[in-house]
């Protein structure tokens, strides 16, 4: 890896990590350059619209990870309420693991800045949409039919996001847990 690319990369997953502990707003650039220990003049050299456009490709980064497990956990069963209920429950324990302490990837982006970024609203809503679409192809590949499975990819990714906003605010991952137990009441046709 070149050291301009490791330098940008370390600018994004700094960026990542502190708008999911702190916020957009309560997160400086001159902090995201400190903490990634990258040159001072780094930040607008690869990103020279600054933080906005530094937040969205944090919000993309952090999004394709979400995307890649996701995917994993929905490629381990073939039957999509096993296999839904399963990535649930590997959330939960990354919940009690990890995110507990480290806040909702992005969430806290989209809340703060959709009223006042367009740019971040949209890549926050393209996050948003592209996870409902892995829960609207997995129902689709199990025969649902298409408009109930589009609305059942909404439904459930409502669900799961709704889930650990009440688990931070709880400090456990219990609503995680409730959510699984009703994803065969939801998807039994």
């Amino acid at each position: 890896m070149s050291a301009n690319k490791n330098s940008r990369e370390k600018l994004v997953q700094t960026a990542s990590r502190l708008f999911q502990l702190q916020g957009y707003h309560g997160t400086g650039v001159k902090q995201i350059v400190e903490e990634s220990h990258s040159p001072k003049g780094s930040l607008y050299y690869y990103f020279p619209n600054g933080k906005e456009q530094l937040a969205i490709e944090s919000v993309q980064s952090t999004a394709q990870f979400i995307r890649n497990k996701i995917q994993e956990s929905l490629d381990k069963e073939d039957d999509p309420i096993k296999a839904i209920q399963s990535l649930i429950y590997d959330m939960a324990g990354f919940f009690q693991e990890k995110l507990k302490l480290e806040g909702v990837p992005i969430a806290s982006v989209a809340l703060e800045t959709s009223l006042i970024s367009e740019p971040l609203r949209k890549v926050c809503q393209e996050a948003y949409t592209s996870f409902q679409d892995q829960f609207t192809e997995k129902l689709l590949h199990a025969r649902v039919e298409e408009k109930r499975a589009r609305e059942l990819g909404i439904v459930i990714n409502s669900m799961i996001e709704g889930a650990f906003l009440i688990s931070f605010t709880r400090g456990n991952a219990e609503p995680l847990f409730l959510v699984a137990k009703q994803i065969p009441s939801l998807l039994q046709q």
